[in-house]
């Protein structure tokens, strides 16, 4: 059976994600089955969660192809270790990436199982960021999601431009494509322009009665 488009933004979301997990697990100098582990988990933790609330068998347990995919990222990273592990830049164009391709696989795995829009967009969002949550507490960091960068939001913003392109009648492949670059420029704009979510805190007033 051939791949479809939707397919193919899956595993090319996968091999992007699980680059963003092995760099930073190389980053913590875990061994090569650690990377691969961190990897793995940072590529089918988002899809596997969506699947699991859909009701339906999580994807990668009939497609061993994933496993796979991410061997292949741990290999790739392994061969490139000189540029992918010391650029800087390197986890948030990778991160930026597989979140886009997973917010887009997100929302069609859930219209093909009937739910409506809503559960789709809340799906995309799931599918590109619970995987980096994984990721960031397995390698003992503060997850990307609830600090106050536009992470999940990004996600949300994906949904409704899908949302927004079905309606208007565009295209399955250019709304998965404007999808996509949506949500890839919001992550950019937000970073290189310092927008952010505000911090939810307690009053300073009522920080010095509590010490």
């Amino acid at each position: 059976m051939g791949l479809d488009f939707t397919d193919v933004i899956d595993y090319v979301g996968t091999f992007a994600f699980a680059i963003s997990g092995i760099r930073l697990a190389a980053a913590k100098q875990f061994d090569w089955f650690g990377a691969y582990v961190v990897g793995l988990v940072t590529a089918i933790g988002g899809g596997t969660m969506r699947d699991l609330l859909l009701g339906v068998t999580p994807f990668w347990m009939s497609q061993p192809s994933y496993l796979v995919v991410t061997g292949v990222a741990l290999v790739f990273v392994m061969v490139f270790r000189k540029y992918v592990v010391h650029m800087n830049n390197t986890i948030f164009i990778f991160d930026a990436i597989g979140l886009s391709l997973f917010v887009v696989v997100g929302i069609e795995r859930s219209l093909d199982a009937g739910f409506p829009f809503w559960v789709a967009i809340t799906m995309g969002m799931i599918t590109g960021s619970i995987g980096s949550v994984t990721r960031d507490i397995l390698i003992n960091e503060l997850p990307l999601i609830f600090r106050k960068d536009i992470y999940a939001l990004a996600c949300v913003f994906g949904g409704f431009v899908y949302l927004g392109c079905y309606k208007l009648g565009a295209g399955e492949v250019f709304t998965e494509v404007a999808t996509a670059l949506s949500v890839i420029l919001v992550r950019i704009v937000a970073v290189k322009f310092h927008i952010s979510v505000p911090v939810l805190k307690v009053d300073d007033d009522e920080d010095a009665k509590e010490s």
